[in-house]
This record gives C-alpha cells, structure tokens and sequence, in this order.
C-alpha cells in the first residue's frame, strides 16, 4: 500500500465549508469556482502543486480552482463528514484502496463519459480497475508505489554479481542465491523488515498467482494452496534455513532497517520505491547504492493501489472539475508530481519523460519500468479484506515469520479467519 506518512497537522476543514462548492455556478456570473483537496505533504509536492493550481488559475480565467490543503491522517473521516454533510470539495486527491466506500455510497461522480481518450489511453487496464465499482470509473489513478530491491553497490560488486537493467528482473530462486552468496561474517544477504506483513505478503504472492481470496459461488473464501504458500515459504528459508536473511529485521518497519543497511550489516533491502528518497537524502557520503527491479517468479506482478483524483458527485461543475484533471495529470505535470513524490507515474508519457528527464538515474529507470506489472489484486476488491488482515493475516504472518508456528498452521489460520470474516 501506498504510504501514510504524516504531514503538518492542517485542519481539512479549512476551505471545506462556505462558498465556492461549486453549487451555483453555471447559473450565476462570473468565473466557475472549484475546490481541489491536495494531500501533497512533502515539499517539492507541495510546490508542485501550488504552481500548477496557481498556473491554471492564470490560464483560466473562466475556471478557478481554491486549493485546500489536507491531510493524510485525517482525510477519511473529515471527507465522509462533508459528503453527508453536502459540502464536499469538487475534486479531491486520495487511493483507489479508500475511494470504493465512497463509490458505492454514491458520494462519487462516475468519470466513464469525462475522461478524454488520451488520458484513458496513457494508463494501462490493470490500473484503471483499481479504480473502477460496479462499472462505474470512481477516479483517475495518477501515482504507484512498486516493490523493488534497493541494494549496496560495493557489497554487489564484491561478490560479483552483477546489476539487472530495469525490466530485468532476477527470478526469486537468482535473488535467493544472490542473497546467500552475499551472506558473508558481519552481513545478511537481506533485511526483510516485516513489522506488518500482511499487505506485502499479499502483493509479492501475486508473483505465483496467490490470490488467497477465491470465489465460491457468489461467496468469498480465503483458500492458501501452493501458489499462496510461496512467498512466505521463500521469506521463512531465508530466515531459517540458508540464515541469508536478518531475524533481527524481522520485527522492524519499512525505514528501521536503513542504519544497518548503510552500514554494511545488510546488503539488499526490500522496500517500496519510495526508499529511494532517502538513500538520496539519508545515506553517508561514499555510500553507493542501486535499485534492482522488481522480483519475479511466473510473472512480476503486483499489486496497484494507486493515489487518484476524484470527483464529487454534488459538484455542479463536473466537466470543468474534469478539465482541471486532465490539465493537472497531463504527461509533464505527472512526471513532475510522481518525483515530487518519489513515486511512479501511472501514465506511459509521463514515466518516458520522468525517465528522459533524470536520465534513469537515482533509480528512476527502474521504478517507471515496474509500472508495467503493478494490476488489481484479488484482496483489493473484498470488503471484509482490512478485519481479517487485522485479526488474523497480521499476527499469523508475525508467529511464521518468528518461526512459532508452520506454514501448515500459517494457512489454517488464514482460512479459520476467513470463515469468521467472510460470513
């Protein structure tokens, strides 16, 4: 899943109530007024942001947009408050994950008939599902976050093994060697940190096609055969049977394994792309360090949950909501949010560019190639998926993962908690 990093407390309510809803305006003079909810926070997004608002202001006097700056933290609730409260923000940034609820409680314009066929073209299938209910398009899908593998230059070189190219993926059982060859006195061939290992579990499972979650006649039931045992097999051999990978990272979250992974203590560290904001910003000078793509076993897939742009359904001016989108994601400024954001962009134009711009470097080639492999994920269209992954994935994954339990009793644990869940 995407992050949920916190951001400067900023009350949402702010610019959320009072005029400029959009209610009136193509009934009344002057320019049509918008209101666009942000959830930009780090600061070369935040800038991106204000100057492309700033920037369509200028080129369009006849659409104003208010920005209004929110929050991650806070968004859910203060957004579910002001759909029943009939003062939603006219077009609003959030994930493809969160955005269903709000779809089918028909809080949301379905953007079928207003996204342009250039934009629907640029973004693959695979992710407009993610955002698509009941037939209905809820949001455009702008930025991804893919899984790769950052890795210590010197410690590769080392061992001379050499880096893949992007879209040159190492097979599980190659990243599995290499991390057993780079397992050496003082250093782990990886630091698996899985704090919460649930999501990441469910998205490299789909490298095997693990769905886990499988229909049974209109009824969802949690299934874990082979293909679902897979990923946590590999994880758990790592740990305890070829020991080239850290017990210490285990317990740890997705940025904790970073001081020992500058240190030489682990040589490849499995991690959102979103890890490579702070190699650039966190690691000590001489330290070089690569991004390898995405593992693959019959396939690289993964799981999409992407940021999106929605539209409300009370806004008055949907077709001029739909302008400011597709003015805002169009392949320059998408290129420039998504390296605001350390993120992939969704749209083919705007990675080439993003890709052409850096020149691949910092990762960069590497993260736009994984956006070929990001789709929908079975677990993201159950409604009952976030109980079970708190009551019984999560602590489950955990016991396996500290070798309290078998993988046998991994999975009758899963299927037990889907039972109670899935009812």
């Amino acid at each position: 899943m995407l992050r949920k990093l916190a951001a400067v407390s900023v009350a949402l309510l702010i610019g959320l109530s009072g005029c400029g809803d959009g209610g009136d305006e193509e009934t009344t003079e002057g320019p049509v007024k918008l209101r666009f909810l942000s959830l930009a926070w780090q600061k070369d997004s935040l800038a991106a942001n204000r100057e492309l608002v700033d920037k369509w202001n200028a080129e369009h006097p006849d659409i104003q947009v208010e920005y209004v700056q929110g929050d991650w933290n806070s968004v859910h609730d203060q957004l579910l408050t002001s759909f029943e409260g009939g003062d939603a923000p006219d077009i609003f940034q959030y994930e493809s994950a969160a955005i269903g609820e709000f779809a089918k409680q028909g809080y949301l314009a379905d953007l079928s008939s207003l996204v342009s066929s250039d934009l629907k073209g640029e973004i693959s299938d695979g992710i407009w599902k993610t955002v698509t209910f009941d037939g209905k398009v809820a949001g455009v899908p702008f930025l991804l976050e893919s899984q790769v593998v950052l890795a210590n230059k010197k410690l590769l070189d080392a061992a001379s093994i050499t880096v893949p190219a992007a879209g040159q993926s190492w097979t599980w059982d190659e990243f599995q060697a290499n991390a057993q060859k780079l397992t050496k006195s003082g250093t782990y061939g990886v630091a698996w940190a899985l704090k919460s290992p649930t999501n990441r579990v469910m998205n490299l499972s789909l490298n095997f096609d693990g769905k886990f979650f499988y229909d049974n006649g209109g009824k969802t039931e949690v299934k874990v055969g082979d293909p679902e045992k897979e990923i946590p097999r590999r994880i758990h051999d790592m740990l305890y049977v070829t020991k080239s990978a850290s017990p210490d990272a285990v317990g740890m979250g997705g940025t904790d394994p970073l001081p020992g992974f500058f240190a030489g203590k682990y040589a490849m560290l499995p991690g959102g792309v979103f890890l490579r904001q702070q190699m650039v910003e966190q690691a000590p000078a001489g330290f070089e360090w690569v991004t390898l793509p995405p593992i693959k076993g019959v396939s690289a897939s993964q799981a999409a949950n992407p940021q999106t742009l929605s539209i409300s359904e009370d806004s008055k001016a949907k077709k001029q909501a739909m302008q400011f989108v597709e003015y805002f994601l169009n392949p320059a400024n998408m290129a420039r949010l998504a390296q605001g954001d350390w993120l992939v962009p969704t749209g083919k134009k705007a990675g080439a560019e993003l890709v052409t711009s850096t020149g691949g470097k910092q990762g960069w080639d590497v993260a736009v190639a994984s956006a070929g492999d990001l789709t929908i994920a079975p677990f993201q269209t159950v409604d009952g998926y976030p109980e079970w992954k708190t009551k019984y994935a999560t602590p489950a994954l955990q016991q396996y993962f500290a070798n309290k339990i078998t993988l046998d009793q991994l999975g009758t644990q899963l299927v037990d908690g889907g039972k109670q869940v899935l009812r």
